[in-house]
């Protein structure tokens, strides 16, 4: 996640390379991701000690201009003694720029002690804080600067390899207070969103045209690859914490919609007005889901025109607004 965010977010190569020579799989895990990613893998010999595999890699990273190398050591307790000696081994045969401890944050207090022992022995230059999808673990945030004094650089907000993000001390309290996190959401859209597809539909707004059910479509895949409603409705401001429960499920729903929308004929997507009650039988059919399902796609599609309308009304006026959270529960009923 970690190479991800250099190479793609800062513009960096990158190398990967891991010293946990005590699991193997752990090895080949962490390959395969350097390919997914698109970054290089230096290979790691499990006979070899792992500061001498950490040296290697820097040496061919520096032979070869790479701006950075990530070393991924092996998990390990601080109150054993011979990994934390390893580490520092490690730790001194190659002199990091930067030394950060990943902290899952469901651990809680166990692992911020945990945290200040690395601290002390490797005077740490930051921490990852990962599981960190519900804002209500904040608190993890506070602690592990409290008592380590060192920056939480980055944090986990889910499993996906993009599930990673730089962190931003007040974007994460308007989270936490329900005001939202407009710029995290801009980022998101422009990181992730198909902005081609964008313009295309910004352009149909913008002229009134209708929006046919692929455009719906379109949105629908974006919204998923953005995160998800959930994800998406923690940014906006207006909608407390204690109101998104109210969406569980809303991703569901998206993966439903899009498989009865892929059941239509290209003429059907673009003409929802004749599918009437024997078409809407063999969508219904072809997607696994019940007639009742796609009569509700199709009358959230007809909200979903006016809505349009209305906001490139307001648009023209300068007054569009974002929808609130009854006009989210109507777009995603259970």
């Amino acid at each position: 996640k970690l190479a991800r965010v250099l190479k793609e977010k800062d513009k960096n190569s990158v190398l990967l390379t891991s010293v946990d020579i005590y699991r193997p799989a752990a090895i080949d895990q962490l390959k395969t991701l350097s390919e997914t990613v698109g970054v290089e893998f230096w290979n790691t010999d499990p006979s070899k000690p792992p500061q001498d595999i950490a040296t290697a890699a820097v040496s061919h990273a520096r032979r070869s201009s790479i701006d950075y190398v990530i070393v991924d050591s092996a998990g390990r307790l601080h109150i054993d003694q011979e990994m934390m000696d390893e580490i520092e081994r490690i730790h001194r045969a190659i002199s990091p720029h930067e030394t950060l401890f990943v902290l899952d944050a469901m651990i809680g207090q166990d692992a911020v002690n945990s945290a200040s022992a690395f601290n002390e022995k490797l005077d740490l230059t930051g921490v990852v804080v990962t599981k960190l999808d519900s804002d209500a673990r904040g608190g993890a945030l506070m602690s592990v600067r409290q008592i380590t004094g060192k920056p939480v650089k980055f944090i986990g907000v889910g499993e996906g390899i993009d599930a990673l993000e730089h962190f931003h001390p007040d974007r994460m309290a308007s989270r936490i207070i329900g005001m939202g996190d407009v710029l995290t959401l801009i980022e998101s859209v422009q990181e992730k969103a198909d902005q081609e597809k964008a313009k295309q539909l910004e352009q149909k707004v913008r002229k009134g045209r209708r929006l046919d059910l692929a455009d719906y479509r379109d949105q629908m895949l974006m919204t998923l690859e953005m995160g998800g409603i959930g994800s998406l409705a923690k940014m906006i401001p207006g909608l407390s914490s204690s109101k998104l429960p109210e969406l569980s499920g809303a991703d569901e729903v998206v993966r439903r919609e899009i498989a009865i929308i892929n059941s239509m004929t290209p003429h059907e997507r673009e003409r929802p007005a004749i599918i009437r009650a024997s078409r809407r039988t063999r969508i219904a059919g072809g997607s696994g889901v019940e007639v009742r399902h796609v009569s509700q796609l199709l009358r959230k599609y007809e909200k979903m025109q006016k809505t349009m309308r209305k906001m490139a009304r307001q648009q023209g006026r300068g007054k569009m607004q974002i929808p609130g959270m009854e006009q989210l529960k109507d777009q995603f009923p259970m």
